[in-house]
């Protein structure tokens, strides 16, 4: 299989930035995306050219970390998939690919396909910790938790943090990611004594950080790689209005 690659190219947030064409050869379609573009590193190297800088880690689709535009889609064409489980054998002899960097205020472009997603750190960082007693943990069979929260808390929690949710809405919100931080813990338990703490602050510093506001188009539920719902959204929206009036009313009543 032979493709032609156009790569966006940047040497910094200062550098403007470009697309550069490749040539990508005897692909197998048995090659993952990440392996095809790393077959097209080693030659950028024995070439004597700066190798395409892409993040990468497990290769496996569990961290999140290989998150990039393939054809205008996050992660490429397949559904609940990452770009490192997309195989060539999505693609056609001859194709053209257009591989960026996602594109937001808040992710800006450290070299190449690489974006600085650290603001996701700041917003878990932002949601705090949980106040239970840590060192003789309680059996878990003590604490009946019904199996419906339960499993909407496990749906929440398989947020890899990729960033794909920001790159697919038009208006480069984060909310499907913050939202499924604040609900995999306000749905159990041990995250009821700071739920409605937690979630002001994260929501405060989803904003502070630049993300956009979210308008329910869907397209983050779409993009998700682990098909994260947007009810979460809708359950941080109900939080986050409890808690603002809670909050109020105890301001009403200190004044």
């Amino acid at each position: 299989m032979n493709l032609t690659l156009h790569v966006w190219r940047q040497a910094g947030q200062d550098d403007s930035g470009r697309f550069e064409t490749y040539r990508a050869e005897d692909i197998s379609e048995s090659m993952s995306f990440l392996d095809m573009l790393d077959l097209v590193n080693e030659n950028l190297v024995s070439e004597g050219k700066e190798p395409i800088a892409f993040d990468h880690d497990c290769r496996e689709g569990i961290c999140g970390s290989c998150g990039m535009m393939i054809n205008g889609v996050p992660h490429g064409p397949k559904t609940m998939t990452t770009a490192c489980q997309v195989h060539m054998r999505s693609f056609q002899d001859g194709d053209e690919l257009w591989i960026e960097p996602w594109r937001a205020s808040a992710f800006p472009v450290l070299r190449d396909l690489v974006v600085d997603r650290s603001a996701f750190d700041r917003i878990v960082e932002s949601g705090g910790y949980i106040s239970v007693r840590t060192n003789s943990p309680p059996d878990a069979n003590t604490i009946p938790v019904p199996k419906r929260d339960a499993d909407k808390a496990m749906d929440a929690a398989v947020c890899i943090g990729c960033g794909a949710c920001v790159a697919a809405c038009p208006n480069a919100s984060a909310m499907l990611f913050t939202a499924s931080k604040v609900a995999h813990l306000s749905l159990m338990p041990q995250g009821q004594p700071e739920r409605y703490e937690r979630v002001l602050s994260m929501v405060a510093t989803h904003d502070d950080e630049g993300f956009g506001n979210c308008t329910n188009h869907g397209a983050c539920q779409v993009a998700c790689p682990k098909g994260i719902s947007v009810d979460t959204i809708a359950q941080l929206n109900r939080d986050h209005l409890r808690a603002t009036l809670v909050h109020r009313s105890q301001e009403d009543e200190e004044g």
